[in-house]
């Protein structure tokens, strides 16, 4: 326990040393940085930004002597300019006559041009020049102005030298106090490395009981404590990777046992419903079969009625199976659905037109909405089964009322959800209240006495149900005053 204690007060020791290194450096590279900073480039961008100045003012006085500026006290305005950037301004005209100046002394120095040029153009020149008697450094600019009269303006540049230098003491002075400082402060912050001690010591208690949420955050410090994270949360990834390896295989096996549940549900209920299913058809085809083996009706159209009857069956049964086929692909989410963008007018137009012969038969007219074009977004191959089921449910219960069999297909749009209602309404009898559930399970007929010929297989509001659901749409029935209504609701399309 001791050897502990003494290797984790040197590993402080080490940190401490280190920490207050750190920050000497930094500190002093800083300071150098910003006295460097200041000798080099703080005068030249002093002298850049002087030079913008001088030139701003040249155009200014031009724009005043022009009249082009609005009327003030010249003479003021000048006085002004000169005291706000601590300028020396003399303006003389063609004579060379003073005008106005703000300093006699600099009338005279003026005079001289000479010096070295910052910058020169047709209408002015910028020179440095040092004036060795008083032993100070000027920026001058010897302009003409457009009206003939000459502008001259004077500027100190010693004192950004002299503030480049207090600066730079002074940056000198606060290395030396933030050094001082830092010692103190190094010997409180580094108490807290003894926290990521502290930390690793509960991440391997965590590890210990499988919990490897925690990793060791890095400093990059290449020290020993450091070494230990690394370490660590090498192996806490190596031993999560390896547990997430193992629950993700586990999720697959069990998708895949799901899977194979589902499979088994679906062979197990197709095997139930074509059982149920056909019994009555394989039942007429045997009976039938064999009446033709004993020549039950030996002329020759009893024997073409008993063969079309076995036909017939046999189309059905066809029809059924793969029915159910499709129902059971749509139930169990082996369907792909190819969305798109139609007008359901036009569709539910094509299925009326697909159902002439049904309707006339029936002695019934459709009447459908006026509308010409209402985009919806679905799979329309599949949306036509659902209106066709709903049409063909139509015209198998639909009766007359009010000296009328009547069949209405309407639109309607849902305020607030960007839906339309698909509706199919028919005349007649009303569906009993505890068969409006049951009504949508496959086979399943509320009307017990309807035969073969028109009862239809029983699973085509099964289809509904299994499309609208792909679509978390709802979908329904509801008794109305003269007959029922069918519906479903469709999302609203985009024109293209």
């Amino acid at each position: 326990m001791g050897v502990h204690i003494s290797k984790i007060k040197n590993i402080s020791k080490s940190v401490k040393i280190k920490l207050f290194l750190t920050l000497c450096i930094a500190v002093l590279c800083i300071i150098f940085f910003l006295i460097f900073l200041n000798s080099f480039a703080l005068e030249n961008f002093y002298l850049y930004s002087k030079r913008n100045t001088l030139k701003e003012i040249y155009y200014q006085i031009n724009d005043y002597y022009n009249g082009n500026a609005p009327k003030l006290d010249l003479e003021a305005e000048l006085e002004r300019i000169s005291v706000q950037n601590n300028f020396d301004i003399i303006i003389e005209d063609e004579d060379n006559m003073y005008i106005y100046s703000s300093d006699k002394n600099f009338r005279s120095l003026s005079q001289n041009n000479k010096g070295e040029i910052l910058e020169t153009n047709e209408n002015f020149k910028i020179i440095k020049q040092q004036d060795f008697k008083n032993g100070l450094t000027y920026i001058i600019l010897s302009g003409k102005f457009d009206n003939g009269y000459y502008l001259h303006i004077r500027i100190p540049v010693t004192s950004i030298q002299d503030s480049v230098r207090i600066s730079n003491h002074f940056l000198l002075l606060m290395a030396g106090f933030t050094i001082i400082i830092s010692a103190v402060l190094v010997s409180v912050i580094s108490k807290k490395f003894t926290e990521p001690i502290l930390e690793l010591n509960k991440i391997a208690t965590e590890m210990a009981n499988l919990d490897f949420s925690h990793k060791y955050r890095i400093k990059d410090a290449d020290d020993e404590i450091d070494n230990l994270g690394k370490s660590i949360n090498t192996m806490s990834d190596t031993l999560e990777k390896t547990i997430n390896q193992l629950r993700n295989t586990n999720i697959e096996l069990e998708k895949d046992i799901e899977e194979k549940s589902k499979i088994d549900e679906m062979r197990k209920s197709f095997i139930s419903d074509v059982s149920h299913e056909l019994k009555t058809p394989i039942a007429l085809i045997q009976g039938y079969s064999e009446g033709l083996l004993e020549n039950v009706n030996t002329d020759a159209e009893s024997r073409q009625f008993y063969a079309e009857v076995i036909l017939d069956e046999t189309n059905k049964m066809d029809r059924l199976v793969k029915q159910l086929l499709e129902l059971m692909k749509l139930e169990y989410g082996k369907r792909e659905f190819n969305n798109k963008n139609f007008n359901i007018i036009e569709l539910e137009q094509e299925v009326i037109k697909n159902s002439k012969v049904l309707l006339d038969e029936a002695q019934v007219e459709v009447k459908l909405d006026k509308q010409k074009e209402l985009i919806v977004f679905a799979d329309d191959f599949f949306i036509e089964q659902v209106i066709t089921n709903y049409l063909t449910n139509a015209v198998k219960n639909v009766q007359t009322v009010n000296n009328k069999k009547e069949i209405t297909i309407k639109n309607e749009i849902l305020k607030g959800k960007n839906k339309v209602r698909i509706k199919v309404f028919n005349t007649g009898n009303q569906i009993a209240k505890e068969d409006i559930d049951n009504i949508w399970k496959r086979f399943y007929k509320a009307d017990k006495s309807r035969n073969r010929e028109s009862g239809g297989s029983g699973i085509g509001l099964a289809f509904v149900k299994a499309i609208m659901g792909h679509y978390n749409n709802e979908y329904g029935v509801e008794n109305r005053k003269n007959g029922v209504e069918f519906y479903f609701d469709l999302d609203i399309g985009e024109k293209e």
